[in-house]
Order: structure tokens, then sequence, then C-alpha cells
């Protein structure tokens, strides 16, 4: 694998999702590296510093524009994307309003959930981070959440 420090700027393409650990996170960047949106290109990103995947999952919004650095990790395999691992954050830009206006962060107790008008699965993750899962319709996420607490025991 080949690994080396970059920093790019780019658009949050989706809401950031919890990592597979608590203080992380996943997301994705559109970077331009022409003002020709055909040249646009899909970065996937994850951080494992604590106060950037917070501030992911609970300010940021897709849209915002980024300014991030990192290691960038290139496969030996060429079938595999590369990852940008981030450990520092800045944005330059918020996104429009109507793109705020399409998704809603709303907390069931412990829980946060997001809805988003684009689709009917509800993401679900702990207040601290950790990833529940994605309910399939918004009726589903009081299930989602009691199977959680029954074989977790809550957000503890």
């Amino acid at each position: 694998m080949d690994t080396k420090p970059h920093t790019v700027d780019g658009f949050l393409d989706t809401v950031p999702t919890p990592g597979d650990a608590p203080g992380t996170a996943r997301f994705q960047l559109i970077v331009s590296p022409t003002d020709d949106v055909v040249d646009d290109v899909i970065w996937s990103c994850t951080t494992n510093t604590s106060w950037i995947a917070h501030a992911l999952l609970t300010e940021i919004q897709p849209g915002d524009l980024l300014h991030v650095s990192g290691l960038l990790t290139q496969s030996d395999n060429p079938a595999e994307p590369a990852r940008l691992t981030v450990d520092a954050l800045e944005v330059l830009a918020a996104a429009p309003a109507r793109a705020l206006q399409e998704m809603v962060l709303d907390s069931y107790g412990d829980y946060v959930v997001v809805f988003d008008t684009d689709t009917d699965t509800v993401p679900v993750f702990t207040a601290l981070g950790q990833w529940v899962g994605r309910a399939a319709t918004p009726d589903a996420i009081g299930t989602l959440i009691e199977t959680h607490e029954r074989v977790n025991g809550g957000d503890g």
C-alpha cells in the first residue's frame, strides 16, 4: 500500500455515518479538479479524530464545502479505490439553506435519527456516535432501537 499526506477541498456528498468504533465517522466528498462537472470525483473518507467525527455527525451538512487534510492510502490492487483518512477539517462554506431543508435530525432519547426526503430508510445511531443501523421505514425505528438495547444494553 502506498500512503502519502494529502489536502483537498470538496463538497460533502451525503450525510456522514458513524464509523465502526466510537469517535469515528465515514463520509464522501465530491472533488472537482476543474470547473467542469464531468471531472467530478467522489472520495471515500474516514476519520479517527473524535472532534472531527462529532462535527461531521452533528454540525456539518451535505453540500458544505470542506477543506480536509490527512493520509491518502492507495491499495496495491488498482481496482480498490483510494481512501483519505482525515486528521484536519475546516468548513470553507456552508451549504445553501435549501439543501438543509431536505433532512431532519431528530432524537429518540439517547438515539439520533436522520430523516431524508429522498429515501424511506432512516439511519439511526446513538447520541455518542455508535452506529445502530438503518430502519427500513420510520415506523421501524422503535423496533431497531429496542433490538439494539436488548443486544447492547442501551447507549452505555
